[in-house]
């Protein structure tokens, strides 16, 4: 119990502290959106360019664990998809569904609940941290494009026709764009300023906790709306069902104990936030989207609990 506490209660109380932030009114409406701006163009992209650049040549050491997520979340997707085929989910909102189910906060949530963990030697070599910033950088991009793909889907925008809203909202992703850049230095053996690489270090240090309330801030802007069995059970699939299937990948594949549970803990994390505004801008359903990132964050914390104490 206590390590579950150690672990989980600083990641979701500062959610909470933001969430109550913005619900008091204590801080303005556009405070923690602003905040989370500066996270997302600013502080994650520093966090990951910083760690890549420093850290890739070593990314060999991660690759089963990226290896589990990359088969696993196939596997969430299938699972998504007959889901929402036995739940009757509209056609257009699909996407939306699919999209709640496979697309986890990783960078907000998992990250910090892997940094509340001792910082210990992986059989490869690799630390938990460095492996934890090998997996995510990559997987965000696989999210960011899959999510695109599964929301242009159910609109039954196929063809070339996918080719343009697929690159804008690549083109306009900053931890993508950091990964790239971080990776491109790592390969070409450059080394930052030391004045340079201590700015980025700083600014890497704020993203973690500044994304944590404006995570907090952001669940105040949801709304279920009276609707809650769709979004109950794309949550169920992200928080139950995903870390599931990653156990089971992951025991397959070989993973030793702490890299399965960092598996686990991945993929297990809440909904991300920005499915909301993808399921937004790309004519997906709104309200499911909403209601999916609510409900969880509530079966993501039992689900991370059992993850954290029996691992």
């Amino acid at each position: 119990m206590v390590q579950i506490l150690n672990v989980l209660a600083p990641v979701f109380l500062l959610i909470a502290l933001g969430a109550g932030l913005q619900r008091s009114g204590f801080v303005s409406g556009n405070f923690l959106k602003e905040t989370n701006r500066v996270t997302y163009w600013l502080g994650l992209p520093a966090l990951l360019f910083s760690q890549l650049a420093s850290s890739f040549h070593q990314v060999g050491g991660a690759k089963l664990m990226l290896s589990t997520m990359v088969v696993a979340t196939g596997l969430v997707l299938v699972v998504g998809y007959l889901i929402a085929w036995l739940s009757r989910v509209p056609a257009p909102a699909v996407g939306t569904f699919v999209q709640g189910g496979f697309r986890g906060n990783l960078a907000f949530v998992g990250l910090p609940i892997i940094y509340s963990l001792p910082d210990t030697p992986l059989a490869g070599g690799l630390s938990v941290r460095t492996a934890a910033i090998l997996t995510v950088a990559p997987m965000m991009v696989i999210y960011n494009v899959v999510g695109v793909v599964v929301l242009l889907v159910s609109q039954h925008n196929l063809g070339w026709r996918m080719l343009g809203p697929l690159a804008k909202q690549l083109a306009m992703t900053p931890p993508l764009l950091a990964t790239v850049a971080g990776i491109t230095f790592a390969l070409a053996g450059w080394s930052l300023p030391p004045a340079i690489d201590k700015t980025f270090a700083s600014l890497g240090e704020m993203a973690l906790p500044l994304g944590l309330l404006s995570v907090g801030g952001s669940l105040m802007t949801v709304q279920l709306v009276g609707v809650w069995r769709q979004p109950l059970s794309a949550s169920l699939l992200k928080s139950v069902i995903s870390p599931g299937l990653g156990w089971m990948v992951g025991r397959g594949l070989g993973l030793g104990a702490s890299e399965l549970q960092m598996v686990m803990i991945f993929m297990a994390c809440p909904t991300a936030i920005i499915s909301y505004t993808m399921a937004v801008e790309m004519k997906g359903d709104a309200t499911l989207a909403s209601g999916t990132i609510a409900l969880s964050v509530l079966t993501s914390l039992a689900a991370l609990a059992i993850i954290v104490g029996v691992s």
